[in-house]
């Protein structure tokens, strides 16, 4: 995890907002496929997506940068 949010903060602000966007959009089609009944082979992605954007917007809230 660690390296992890090592490598978000090396990024620029856009290539996080870029990424922000991309996250939210696979999380709102995951959420579908299982909203439709196809269920989840890995349960633990919709968890560590939603962890990943929470990332995400805190490195982009100490930056300044209102969303």
């Amino acid at each position: 995890m660690v390296k992890e949010v090592r490598e978000l903060r090396e990024k620029s602000t856009k290539e996080l907002i870029e990424e922000l966007d991309r996250l939210r959009a696979e999380l709102i089609l995951t959420r579908s496929k299982t909203v439709a009944g196809g269920g989840l082979e890995k349960t633990a992605l919709v968890r560590n997506m939603r962890r990943r954007i929470a990332r995400i917007l805190t490195i982009l809230r100490e930056r300044g940068v209102k969303l």
